[in-house]
């Protein structure tokens, strides 16, 4: 009898790959939930409307097992909204708090949250990376709201026995990502001089596939219940070499001017520019160890394979 699973997010980023990589075992039933209905014949997609501590589960919980919890109010760099807190928390903490309660009564065994290493923190000093029993220190919004959801589940699982599995990713790159690391293609696509040619720090990535790769293993290795895991390619990159590679991945030259760390870090101070440049000079570490001695996994991918996963035209 194929194993029942419920992703939420089924049309992002990671749910949308996560649905195919599923589909494709025929030992898998996979259900995945939208906001609502796509054209055309869907028949393994649900709509459930908006994700919020009101949202009704019960018709795409029906016969579930086991759920994937992708859908989230992403992080977002010019937040409009008049509270940003109280709409992250709508979404992250009452939404999936709420998904979780029906789940549990509805005798789903585990959850499997995609959360965020924002949870822990937002950088780490160089060759100190964040470990999987930290404690956490969140900083913006949506890390805080992840946290306090993570915190919800462990408490819905204290008292219900669902197992829930929480997973950190740090940021996530593969074709048709979106945010940072998009304009950070187009600039290097461009061709354009960048000032970024003598950056010696560190930063963890994890490429879509292998970030997949490790939500598979956890939907049902024993190990992982109601552990917390993070994750990544396993190789830290300085934002010279990132961008190098990227350019490799593209077919195109790299052209970085190497500017000192310091300078810049001063120039974007001036210009009121001081998170972006926490983002390209700080460095943000992850420690895998727990994850793969616990699991027995390894990243499939390393970072240049990611990469060029990015730009498949410009592979042989």
């Amino acid at each position: 009898m194929a194993e029942e699973i419920l992703v939420t997010g089924a049309s992002g980023f990671i749910g949308g790959q996560l649905i195919m990589r599923l589909a494709a075992q025929p030992s898998t039933a996979v259900l995945g939930a939208v906001r609502s209905n796509p054209a055309g014949d869907h028949s393994g997609l649900r709509a459930v409307g908006e994700i919020s501590g009101d949202t009704d589960w019960s018709e795409a919980l029906q016969g579930q097992r086991l759920i994937v919890h992708t859908a989230a109010r992403a992080h977002i760099m010019k937040d409009e909204v008049l509270d940003p807190l109280a709409e992250y928390r709508k979404v992250n903490v009452e939404g999936t708090l709420n998904l979780a309660r029906q789940a549990a009564t509805a005798g789903v065994r585990r959850f499997v949250f995609i959360s965020s290493i924002k949870v822990n923190g937002e950088q780490t000093p160089l060759g100190q990376p964040f470990l999987s029993h930290d404690g956490p220190l969140p900083e913006d919004f949506y890390g805080i709201s992840k946290h306090e959801a993570e915190q919800g589940l462990r408490e819905l699982a204290a008292e219900t026995g669902m197992e829930v599995v929480i997973i950190r990713p740090p940021l996530v790159y593969g074709p048709g990502v979106k945010g940072n690391f998009a304009s950070m293609i187009k600039l290097v696509g461009k061709g354009l001089p960048l000032p970024l040619g003598a950056v010696h720090n560190k930063r963890s990535l994890v490429a879509l596939d292998n970030l997949v790769d490790l939500i598979i293993t956890c939907i049902d290795h024993p190990g992982a219940a109601n552990e917390t895991f993070l994750v990544s390619d396993g190789e830290d990159l300085s934002t010279t070499q990132l961008l190098q590679d990227v350019a490799e991945a593209m077919g195109k030259p790299s052209r970085l001017i190497p500017v000192p760390a310091g300078l810049l870090q001063f120039g974007a101070t001036l210009l009121g520019k001081k998170a972006v440049a926490q983002r390209l000079l700080g460095s943000l570490q992850v420690d895998i160890s727990h994850t793969k001695k616990c699991l027995n996994w390894t990243p499939p991918l390393t970072v240049k394979q990611g990469l060029q996963r990015c730009f498949p035209d410009q592979q042989d």
